[in-house]
């Protein structure tokens, strides 16, 4: 059995090679390229990716780790003269159509364009549908013999007096 100490000093230096590792690998992924132009295009696409952490958000936006990376991917592939179309490809191929903001419209993609919409259309055709169901509203109808005769009866059960 480990003694409790070793786990805590095992937890420690865990912790700190993270912190001094990870810090510094964010850091140097997240250095803006030299060339104004090519920084303005990459923030550009930056801003058309997602942030597979947090979702609703851009990479350009996101703190997350893998933000932080995918930036600095952007950033190598659009100084090594890649296209903004050949860097949008890689990363599609990689995580999916998920990842952009704006997928392409296809048969894998067809539910993110007309589900929306679909669900517009259902809920639109089930509030007619409840509408239409409902009975309509008019005036009360006259009791019938039968009904006068039951009431009467109530009444003289209870001599007349409110409950």
């Amino acid at each position: 059995m480990i003694a409790p100490s070793h786990i805590r000093r095992m937890l420690l230096a865990f912790a700190v090679a993270i912190l001094l590792g990870g810090g510094a690998g964010a850091m140097a992924a997240d250095t803006p390229l030299s060339d104004p132009a090519l920084e303005t295009r990459a923030r550009a696409l930056m801003k058309e990716v997602r942030c597979v952490v947090c979702q609703s958000q851009s990479i350009d936006e996101s703190d997350a780790g893998i933000a932080v990376d995918l930036r600095g991917l952007i950033r190598e592939e659009i100084a090594a003269g890649k296209s903004d179309d050949d860097i949008r490809d890689f990363l599609v191929a990689r995580y999916g159509d998920f990842i952009l903001f704006k997928p392409p419209f296809k048969t894998e993609t067809l539910v993110l364009w007309l589900g929306p919409f679909a669900v517009l259309v259902g809920g639109f055709g089930f509030v007619i549908w409840f509408l239409r169901r409902r009975p309509a509203a008019g005036s009360p109808t006259a009791l019938d013999q039968e009904e006068r005769k039951r009431v009467a009866q109530a009444l003289s059960q209870n001599n007349g007096n409110e409950p």
